[in-house]
């Protein structure tokens, strides 16, 4: 092993045909990036909105894809193995958000007309104080916040070439990486979006596919045995222990009472934003915004989850304790080895074809995700710093060129991070602390006149002060250790409350700057009353059916989501139930959004 790139033996080694099948959708991502680039390099808009043009299920379709990397299972499969079915909680909970921007903000994105989520600090503030927000928040989120998510799914990709294909570190990204660069330089978002429907539709039929055969594997004799073991029977509850507080707080109260709005997650973000955001603002038109923003929720939530919990019990059964993980592949370094190893370890069963099927679609999924963040990254990057502040009248030409460079920047520097990073979830707390309390503006500066650029930048930094305290600074100088949902909720009310002081120390935006916000993206409500055009004062409200829309919503996908886990499980009785409450909530959002604001 190279001094600092982590490999790992493979007890099995892939065929000929499992070579074809990764190599043959290697070679199609490329050809689709080729394609592509036919459109791309026209003008900006291209490069990094596909035209403004796109329909609502492929952009739904994409927003899946891209939510579904390959340290996605692998999450998943840590929650399962340690705090049981009901740990995912910490993700399910952010549908609520995913809801909330379906029905209510999606709407608005597109109406504000911007080319980038960043860009839109200086339609709704004014002054050098969102200039200088736009500024820092477009080499924080291009640069710091990118890189870090970038740096996350590298690590499960590392960890699947490793054990899948015995690659080194080094080789996985190296191969997958100039990949990915190739299509998402030449092409643009649209040869991201179009490769994710490739990805979408890989990753589904494989994660099907692999949980079918485990299941069959003679070590865990099919489902209802496996449900019977005396290691998963206890881990399967979708819902904690309401009787020990140490469990139901942590896992459900926290996720549901504050982490949904408090928190800045990657696809999760309080009010849209980030690659949401950008495939909103890419949508034929503000339905087809709506449209994809609800079909991804359905998607990610309801349908996804079950073949990676189901893989992640049966990894109880055939690899229970993280010695067993280490016996069974001894040269996993150590501080790569942790419960997130179990769902590629698992993969290593597979037979030839099914293995090669596989492996192609977790690649896909990573470099879905990888490409998304790299066009993403490189709009902020170059429409909200280089062409803001330092070259205006770049060509459209110029900014396709800077969008390429900077794509590569952000390539080296995300998979070098990769390298350095040792477990999924240790990334997923610290990406959940760095945003705690800033969710809560970002919903409210819709809808509240007060808010100003200051607030943002109060809230940006208090955030990452009492972040960067809480994580390197608060266990040393105190004898007792805080857990991770204990630091999330004091840091989301500590963050809030600076940001709150913030608002009303600071002066307000102008009046002028207000109305031409109001006039644009007409958000209405009373918080806009003073400011409102009075030619849309007859308008009816939309905010209070979207919000009740976004109740049901979230209420027929959770109760669709526990209908198949019930089905699974073989509880009929409570499946029809479920299925019955998926039905009425589809019905009420249909008669609520039945005439449109």
């Amino acid at each position: 092993m190279v001094w600092g790139v982590p490999s790992y033996p493979c007890d099995m080694e892939l065929t000929t045909l499992d070579w074809v099948i990764v190599a043959g959708y290697f070679a199609l991502a490329l050809a689709i990036g080729l394609w592509a680039s036919r459109d791309a390099g026209k003008s900006a808009k291209s490069f990094f909105l596909a035209g403004r043009n796109m329909p609502w299920w492929l952009l739904g379709i994409s927003m899946v894809a891209t939510t579904f990397s390959t340290d996605t299972p692998n999450l998943v499969t840590g929650l399962v193995r340690e705090q049981g079915v009901s740990g995912n909680w910490g993700w399910w909970a952010f549908l609520l958000t995913g809801m909330l921007t379906a029905f209510v903000y999606a709407k608005l994105w597109h109406r504000s007309g911007v080319l980038t989520d960043i860009e839109f600090y200086e339609l709704r503030y004014g002054g050098k104080p969102a200039a200088v927000l736009r500024g820092f928040r477009a080499l924080y989120l291009g640069l710091v916040f990118n890189v870090l998510v970038m740096g996350t799914v590298s690590l499960a990709a590392i960890k699947l070439g490793g054990i899948l294909m015995g690659w080194p570190g080094w080789l996985t990204l190296a191969i997958t990486g100039v990949i990915t660069l190739s299509y998402s330089a030449l092409g643009g978002l649209r040869a991201v979006i179009l490769t994710d429907l490739l990805q979408f539709i890989l990753a589904m039929v494989g994660s099907i596919w692999a949980c079918a055969y485990i299941l069959d594997l003679e070590a865990i004799g099919g489902l209802s045995n496996l449900l019977s073991h005396a290691q998963v029977s206890t881990k399967t509850a979708m819902l904690p222990d309401f009787n020990d507080a140490s469990q139901w707080v942590p896992i459900l109260l926290v996720p549901l009472a504050v982490q949904w709005w408090a928190s800045y997650y990657p696809g999760a973000e309080p009010g849209g934003g980030g690659y949401i955001a950008q495939r909103m603002f890419s949508a034929k038109d503000e339905s087809h915004a709506m449209g994809a923003a609800l079909l991804f929720n359905i998607a990610h939530y309801a349908l996804r989850p079950w073949p990676w919990i189901l893989i992640a019990l049966a990894s109880i059964v055939v690899f229970p304790e993280l010695n067993d993980l280490q016996a069974a592949f001894p040269d996993v370094p150590a501080d790569k080895l942790g419960h997130d190893l179990a769902y590629p370890a698992m993969l290593s069963l597979l037979p030839p074809g099914l293995l090669g099927l596989v492996a192609a679609s977790l690649l896909a999924a990573f470099m879905s995700t990888m490409s998304t963040q790299l066009n993403l990254g490189a709009s902020y990057l170059v429409n909200d710093f280089w062409v803001r502040f330092i070259r205006p009248n770049a060509t459209d030409e110029e900014q396709v060129a800077a969008g390429r460079f900077t794509t590569i920047l952000s390539l080296i520097l995300g998979s070098g991070l990769g390298l350095l990073l040792t477990d999924a979830g240790q990334a997923f707390n610290l990406l959940l602390l760095i945003g705690a309390g800033t969710g809560g503006l970002f919903i409210l500066r819709w809808f509240w006149w007060r808010i100003n650029a200051w607030t943002e930048l109060v809230a940006m930094a208090g955030s990452l002060l009492v972040a960067g305290y809480f994580t390197f600074v608060h266990d040393h100088l105190t004898e007792s250790v805080w857990a991770s949902h204990e630091k999330l909720v004091w840091g989301a009310l500590i963050t809030t409350m600076v940001w709150i002081i913030g608002t009303w120390l600071t002066p307000a935006e102008s009046d002028e700057t207000l109305r031409k916000f109001v006039a644009k993206v007409q958000p209405g409500g009373p918080g806009w009353k003073r400011f409102a055009n009075e030619d849309h004062s007859g308008a009816g409200w939309a905010v209070p059916r979207g919000i009740l829309s976004m109740l049901f919503g979230s209420a027929g996908v959770y109760a669709t989501l526990f209908a198949v886990g019930s089905w699974l499980y073989g509880d009929v009785a409570t499946t029809c139930l479920l299925a019955g409450v998926a039905v009425i909530s589809v019905l009420i959002i249909v008669r609520l959004n039945r005439r449109r604001a």
